[in-house]
């Protein structure tokens, strides 16, 4: 059974972090995606067995408010600086999901200098065709069940939403809006970040479920070619999240990285 971790809330400048800490040795940053937040998951036990995991809920996730003057990825940038700040991180290893991984990069870019590595799981942020290309998949126009079967290896394993209670089901809605609000124009992306990734001086793995249908594993390999030095490894019968759908596999990949 998963721990549940102590859990505090930071002051920063009037926007308030929740955040959850489990484990204990050297600093893991885990910045969650879309879904919410994944340090309940069997995954984050294991790494906290060799870490601090250090997991923080973007503002307007898990039923947290938004703050008034937010308005994208940017202010969401700042208050995770003055979260490193607060932190006083220093040699982190950064692990960052889908819209976690971006919010990750989006750091790793500039030079506060507490990365030790990164690693970016089916991340998204980049675009790398034209204005007509879908690079990413439109994840607010897609039915549920069409969306189960891009984001899911075994579109069983996907939550039904059937079977969530009225709360969940508020979580869930409020989520969605949290990613429209950090992720909605442009779509998912940074179009000026590709060209900020040679400025990543730390070493990076990026990590791919090979059945991931929101962004492929060929967005994720010319993704890793923009990174100095980066690494590729993709995950068989996983999806856009491999933590969930293969966390085994997924936790040893992070490991032989961090060793």
């Amino acid at each position: 059974m998963a721990s549940t971790g102590k859990t505090e809330t930071l002051d920063l400048n009037g926007v308030d972090i929740r955040l959850v800490r489990k484990g204990d040795g050297p600093p893991l940053l885990l910045l969650h995606g879309g879904g919410g937040p994944m340090d309940g998951f069997p995954f984050a036990d294991a790494l906290a067995e060799r870490f601090e995991v250090i997991a923080p809920v973007h503002p307007g996730f898990e039923g947290t408010p938004i703050p008034r003057h937010y308005d994208g990825m940017p202010d969401l940038v700042f208050t995770y600086l003055d979260l490193l700040d607060a932190l006083d991180l220093r040699g982190a290893v950064v692990v960052g999901t889908s819209m976690g991984g971006w919010l990750a990069v989006e750091l790793a870019v500039l030079p506060h200098g507490r990365f030790a590595k990164l690693v970016l799981v089916d991340a998204v942020g980049v675009k790398h065709g034209g204005p007509t290309d879908r690079d990413i998949a439109d994840v607010f126009g897609l039915p549920p069940d069409s969306l189960a079967r891009i984001m899911w290896h075994d579109p069983a394993k996907a939550p039904d939403p059937a079977k969530l209670d009225d709360k969940a089901l508020e979580i869930v809605a409020g989520n969605r809006v949290a990613l429209a609000l950090y992720g909605w124009e442009p779509y998912l992306h940074n179009p000026k970040l590709k060209h900020r990734l040679h400025r990543i001086k730390v070493p990076t793995l990026l990590v791919w479920g090979e059945s991931d249908g929101v962004v492929t594993p060929e967005y994720g390999r010319k993704y890793a070619a923009l990174i100095p030095g980066a690494k590729f490894v993709s995950i068989p019968e996983a999806g856009h999240s491999p933590p969930a759908e293969q966390p085994e596999a997924f936790v040893g990949a992070v490991l032989d990285f961090a060793a």
